[in-house]
């Protein structure tokens, strides 16, 4: 959810900003933008996402992660705060205190008219160079749909819509299905 766009800093600049901000910002390509509050949809989605995946996976051998973790892809100094990321194995840490990771297979994003064309574009341009990402998936926040891109090749990836709340969102980077019907209980659908 972008609200602001500062003037270019370094990435030292930003991670010591972030270090003390009261508010959460991603920083990209030399520019901090600041993330707006979330709705009542959004925050509904991905509590019952994380959930979903953190009671099914926590004991195979994955870390889940809420949009609390920074993410910091292969190339340049990029730091974005994924709504849910999954890691199987151990979580590739980019310091001593465990704030950004590097090495998610599965990277899931809520939805906002502000953030659609960035969260499908951009972004996924820069999470598409993370070698052990698998699954990236938008959530729409005010509608049953959801777009999961699964990487089938290299510099392949195949997109499925799920439309209706019959549909079911397989995710085979970490073996788990999921109802619309269960993922969207108590959203306001438009």
């Amino acid at each position: 959810m972008v609200s602001s766009i500062v003037l270019p800093i370094t990435v030292e600049e930003y991670l010591a900003q972030e270090e003390i901000s009261e508010e959460k910002s991603e920083y990209i390509e030399g520019e901090i933008i600041k993330m707006a509050g979330a709705s009542a949809n959004h925050n509904i989605l991905t509590g019952k996402l994380h959930a979903r995946l953190l009671l099914a996976l926590e004991d195979l051998g994955y870390s889940v992660f809420m949009s609390d973790m920074k993410l910091l892809p292969p190339h340049g100094d990029n730091y974005f705060y994924p709504e849910v990321m999954v890691i199987k194995g151990e979580p590739y840490f980019t310091n001593e205190k465990q704030t950004a990771v590097t090495n998610p297979c599965l990277i899931a994003e809520i939805l906002s008219a502000s953030t659609e064309g960035f969260d499908k574009n951009q972004k996924f341009a820069f999470y598409r160079t993370i070698p052990e990402l698998k699954e990236y998936i938008l959530i729409d926040q005010e509608d049953y749909r959801v777009e999961l891109y699964r990487k089938v090749g290299k510099h392949q990836w195949l997109l499925t819509e799920l439309m209706s709340q019959q549909d079911v969102l397989t995710l085979e980077s970490v073996e788990i299905e999921i109802s619309l019907a269960d993922l969207y209980k108590r959203v306001k659908i438009n």
